[in-house]
């Protein structure tokens, strides 16, 4: 069972919604408030909190993962299973906001390191369009089922972020990523920032303000 999101109301007349989901170990908190900072008035935040489970990849400890993670390893077996549970629950979110009145192109995906890679998975594979992914500093699970098991249309707006000093999800992975993900999509912007470790910046955040006020203008 999930623990419940952490929700941020929007500020002004709410029409448009941003998922953000965390990295291992993390909850909902950790990024609520510096994401509630970038958005615009009218952007209601959600942040939900991974459910706690073993980590492999932590020798079995148990805390907040979207799913199992077996090695940090890029041609390793992944917790497919999990990954697509992962997913699920991530569109139904963001159905629950199309059921109140929030189209599905007026909600925004992001999240970081593991959460990043689930971002990306849920918004490619997600039936309708969104307004875009924002993927920190995280690579793209389950990627031999790509673009196969693509849904979105192709020049869903993907804005992908990474350090290049990350001793956590190699550099090179994120790297890697753009790099497959332009073989089927058209719409991707990969930053890159000089000596960021495995973390966020200003000028990140920057960047990432001005991907939401272009993926999510206020609406007239």
């Amino acid at each position: 069972m999930e623990p419940n999101p952490v929700i941020i109301a929007a500020t002004a007349k709410q029409t448009a919604s941003l998922i953000f989901l965390h990295g291992l170990g993390d909850t909902g908190h950790g990024w609520a408030s510096t994401i509630a900072a970038i958005r615009g008035p009218h952007v209601k935040v959600i942040c939900p909190t991974a459910a706690t489970m073993p980590v492999t990849l932590n020798l079995g400890f148990r805390m907040p993962s979207w799913f199992d993670l077996r090695t940090l390893d890029a041609t390793a077996p992944e917790d497919e299973e999990g990954i697509l549970r992962a997913t699920n629950l991530i569109h139904g979110l963001i159905s629950e906001e199309v059921k109140a009145g929030i189209p599905a192109h007026r909600v925004l995906l992001g999240g970081f390191s593991q959460g990043g890679a689930l971002a990306l998975h849920a918004a490619l594979t997600y039936p309708e369009r969104v307004a875009g992914v924002m993927a920190l500093s995280c690579w793209l699970p389950r990627h031999a089922h790509f673009p196969n098991c693509v849904k979105a249309p192709s020049d869903l707006p993907i804005f992908q972020a990474h350090g290049d000093c990350d001793p956590v999800v190699p550099f090179k992975w994120g790297q890697m990523t753009a790099s497959f993900l332009k073989t089927f999509m058209k719409n991707i912007e990969f930053n890159t920032y000089q000596g960021l470790t495995h973390s966020s910046s200003e000028a990140e955040l920057k960047d990432m303000r001005a991907f939401i006020e272009r993926t999510l203008p206020a609406m007239t």
